[in-house]
């Protein structure tokens, strides 16, 4: 018996339950042991995370994705797990010694330190995983992996060795994106470009052939210029080519720089010269390379001034001013920036100030600004391995879904640089690297065997130093289609579910995490990770605005979790998944979806009330009475619908489908005309009404549990408790097969009753007939099916459209608006039912209201500097707020027509 009210805390706990003791979401089931695999593994969140609306997004398209495939018959394997997640775990375990007041990190040593950190993973890490089977997902949870576990760990050393030995990872010294607090490289996703309030300063830089002569160079860190090893000019500036090949005398340095040709200077910008960075600068250290010029870098590890015994620096360096610019060794960066201004503007040599709003690269760990830095680091040839993708993609063996990501995904593979795989870090997999005496790298899966190839190298046993730095974590998580499977064992689960199927993940990952997925795949498998890349929009407050806790405008799932239900938020996250559109979130939106599981919870209700039990051997396809023949097509129809928007990912499609059917045909329609059956006397068509209405609440359980899971659980279990026992949990349940189903004729009629209805509602609410008040239906000219239908149905079409009477003419009467239902034309005389001039009055308002809208909107949106300044989400209000007031005017204008008719 189902409960009066629906309360989704107490359902979900308990379903989850029952999924668990069913161990529903195992793969390899036995009776599952030939069916077709399905594999999707989760883009592995943060050990340190918590679920945000992102996860919660991403992870719903995948559960209605494996609990539909799960339903098909398919051999479901959604593999979890998390990534250690280097930076934030270390960050999470040093402030936690600091606040016990505990040994830092450097002083206790690595050994210990890693001790506190798998303390930390096993006692806190992995609360995510929690709160993602609070969202229902239903993962092979038994096989939950780790990036740092021992198999996995197996991978990544096996890879990196085979890579190296194959000359496709090496070292060298490059620039990289240096975090001065957290002492570390970090990765382009790891940067933050942070809008910053700042100056541009101009320097002159004397030419050495003719000091009176000045090339004026303009720069946002003024303390970079003691690394200047070049000033660039365009080839085709003429202002300058006079000057290509000669020298400027660095200032305060001394140093003589050449002056370079190069398209990478800007000649409408300042005075059309740039000075050249290239330890210091990413694009300089491209001219840099173009030019073959000196490598100079000035900065320590904590971005403070390295000058004392810089040979680098010191080479060709001279002059008065060297000593006082020797007394920077050791100053910070910003505070040597300081002292350097003022060095050149007591020399004469700063042209000018200007105030300048710029982006400033920021660690999102550390918080401060990062430092283009020039250090030796461990690389992936990346321009090799991309290749492989590259073809897969253009020859379609994996596609982008949007297609457009395609686009994005060439540029950045076609330009690839090499991937900087190693950090500064104690959290991570260490590379397996080991040096000797002399510098000479020996790269080994093991200690023991590096030192053999050392004793062989040397000719005798030799101590070796372990390389101290660890891999970036996208490194491993480059192998996790096939590292969770038990590569590199040749396992039953590796044969069987890779190549994976479809991956869900965001478009801010696809070059970290989906091209770097391929190139293994690829490189180690011979093989795609996946045939399908899905691409996820973002989700957005109900403004458009992007989540962001400064703004104060971060929704919680957990939140909504609690408040209206794990399903009426997933519904809610599939219904506005449409793709290539962000999800604007409003908290309107799962509060009404939560009034869709209650909508659902009151019809099953309403059929346990009226005795719809499930029949042992009930054939749809042998019901008699038109209403169920119709309900059955509908159901068909829908399932087919549904089918075919999940096969193209298109969610809200899919959503929407059963949406539709769930409250207007089957709630709305078939229930409404089912009351009188139900309370007549033939008690044949009564069964067959109840049978009938009992098997399509099965199909709607069916169709809604990918999207709604635990209440359709809960329902099926409980409707289960009369009639034929169920065989199992709705989760392993199959899902229908309708085909051949839909009923034309029923359809014709009960369609026919429904589109009426709702043409009649649709004039009422436009006229502003009084809901109370009755009116007369003419039917004008129709065929002789449509009488007998109207005279079937007479009494439904009089209690929902609230008719008088309805009756059959040649030509509409005087005073009546004529409406066109299936091409036949049926009237509503409203002369004398409506006050004509009150309602055209009122419409008259309702359209001007609605044009200066239009007018408003349109204002801004052709104002190109409103345009220029105003906000994404801004812009795009506006757009809402313009179409709104268009349909509103194209409505009120076509019911003023209508008003015409009546007089």
């Amino acid at each position: 018996m189902l409960e009066k009210t629906y309360t989704p805390k107490d359902i979900e706990a308990r379903m989850s339950a029952v999924w668990e003791k069913a161990e529903a979401f195992r793969a390899g089931r036995p009776e599952r042991v030939a069916a077709e695999p399905f594999c999707i593994v989760i883009p592995p969140p943060n050990v340190t995370g918590s679920l945000h609306m992102g996860h919660a997004l991403n992870n719903t398209l995948q559960d209605v994705l494996c609990r539909y495939e799960r339903m098909r018959g398919k051999d479901v394997l959604w593999q979890p797990g998390t990534d250690h997640a280097g930076i934030a775990t270390q960050m999470v375990v040093e402030r936690k010694l600091a606040a016990e007041n505990r040994t830092d990190r450097r002083t206790m040593g690595r050994e210990a330190f890693l001790k506190e950190v798998w303390a930390w993973k096993e006692t806190s890490g992995g609360t995510i995983t929690n709160q993602l089977r609070r969202l229902g997902a239903s993962c092979d949870w038994s096989r939950e992996r780790f990036t740092m576990d021992e198999g996995l760990s197996k991978a990544v050393v096996k890879v990196f060795v085979d890579l190296y030995r194959q000359g496709l990872i090496y070292k060298d010294k490059r620039l990289v994106n240096w975090d001065p607090k957290l002492l570390t490289a970090i990765s382009d996703l790891e940067v933050v470009q942070t809008e910053m309030r700042g100056k541009l300063w101009y320097f002159d830089y004397p030419l050495a052939e003719d000091p009176a002569v000045k090339v004026t160079v303009a720069t946002t860190r003024p303390e970079t210029m003691l690394g200047d090893t070049a000033v660039a000019v365009h080839p085709d500036d003429e202002r300058w080519q006079p000057y290509i090949g000669k020298h400027v005398r660095l200032p305060l340095v001394g140093r003589l720089i050449p002056i370079v040709a190069d398209a990478y200077s800007d000649p409408e910008k300042g005075s059309g010269a740039v000075k050249i960075t290239p330890a210091h600068d990413f694009n300089d250290f491209e001219v840099g390379k173009r030019h073959n010029l000196p490598q100079i870098n000035i900065f320590d590890v904590e971005a403070r001034l390295a000058l004392a015994g810089n040979e680098d620096f010191l080479a060709g360096a001279e002059g008065a001013d060297l000593e006082a610019v020797l007394a920077l060794d050791g100053v910070d960066r910003f505070e040597a920036r300081k002292r350097i201004v003022a060095m050149m503007e007591e020399r004469g040599l700063l042209a000018r100030i200007e105030d300048h709003l710029h982006m400033v690269p920021h660690g999102d760990r550390g918080g401060v600004p990062v430092e283009p830095f020039l250090t030796d680091q461990w690389y992936v040839d990346a321009k090799t391995l991309a290749e492989a993708p590259l073809k897969a993609v253009r020859e379609g063996r994996t596609a982008f879904v949007p297609k457009n990501w395609e686009k994005t995904f060439f540029e950045w593979m076609e330009n690839i640089q090499p991937w900087c795989v190693s950090r500064q870090l104690w959290w991570g997999h260490q590379i397996p690297a080991w040096y000797g005496p002399d510098g000479r790298v020996f790269v080994a899966p093991t200690a023991a065997e590096a030192e053999a190839e050392a004793a062989e190298h040397y000719g005798a046993p030799t101590a070796l130093t372990r390389d101290e730095d660890v891999l970036d974590t996208w490194f491993s998580s480059a192998l996790w289609p096939f590292s969770t499977l038990g590569w590199p064992d040749e396992t039953p689960e590796l044969k069987r579910y890779y190549q994976t199927d479809v991956l869900v993940t965001g478009f801010d990952i696809i070059f970290f995490w989906v091209a770097r997925m391929m190139m293994m795949g690829l490189h180690f498998m011979q093989e795609e990770p996946f045939h399908t890349v899905y691409i996820h929009a973002l989700v957005r407050d109900e403004k458009g605005a992007k989540m962001s806790k400064s703004k104060g405008n971060v929704i919680d799932p957990l939140d909504l979790i609690d408040q209206f239900g794990a399903d009426a938020l997933r519904f809610t996250l599939a219904a506005m998944a449409a793709q290539g559109r962000d999800i604007k979130l409003a908290t309107s939106r799962v509060e009404g979806y939560r009034n869709f599981a209650t909508k659902l919870w009151n019809a099953a209700r309403f059929c346990e009330i009226n005795e719809c039990r499930r029949v042992a051997g009930f054939d749809p396809a042998a019901v008699r009475s038109t209403l169920a023949r119709w309900i059955v097509g509908e159901t068909a129809k829908a399932i087919g619908e549904t089918e075919a928007a999940i096969g193209a990912y298109k969610f809200n499609e899919a959503a929407g489908a059963v949406y539709r059917f769930v409250w207007n045909v089957f709630c709305d329609w078939f229930l409404e005309f089912a009351k009188p059956v139900f309370t007549g006397a033939d008690e044949e068509a009564k069964a067959e009404i109840r049978a009938t209405a009992a098997w399509t609440l099965d199909q709607i359980l069916k169709m809604l549990h990918p999207f709604m899971p635990f209440i359709t659980e809960e329902l099926w279990s409980v409707t289960g408790e009369a009639g034929p026992a169920r065989e199992g949990v709705l989760a392993l349940a199959a899902w229908p097969q309708l085909a051949g189903l839909e009923n034309g004729e029923a359809e014709a009629e009960i369609g026919w009753l429904v589109d009426t209805v709702q043409a009649i509602r649709s004039v009422r609410a436009e006229m502003n007939v009084a809901p109370g008040a009755q009116v007369p239906l003419v039917l004008v000219g129709v065929s002789e099916a449509t009488v007998a239908r109207a005279r079937r149905y007479g009494d439904l079409l009089n209690r929902l459209a609230r008719l008088s009477e309805i009756s059959t003419v040649a030509a509409a009467p005087k005073g009546s608006v004529q409406l066109v239902v299936r091409g036949e034309t049926v009237a509503l005389p409203l002369a004398g039912v409506i006050d004509v001039a009150a309602e055209s009055q009122r419409l008259a308002k309702a359209l001007k209201e609605a044009e200066g809208d239009i007018a408003r909107c349109d204002a801004k949106l052709n104002n190109a500097n409103f345009m220029a300044r105003a906000a994404e989400e801004v812009i795009e209000e506006q757009r809402e707020k313009r179409e709104e007031a268009a349909e509103r005017k194209a409505k009120v204008e076509a019911a003023l027509a209508r008003l015409k008719e009546v007089g």
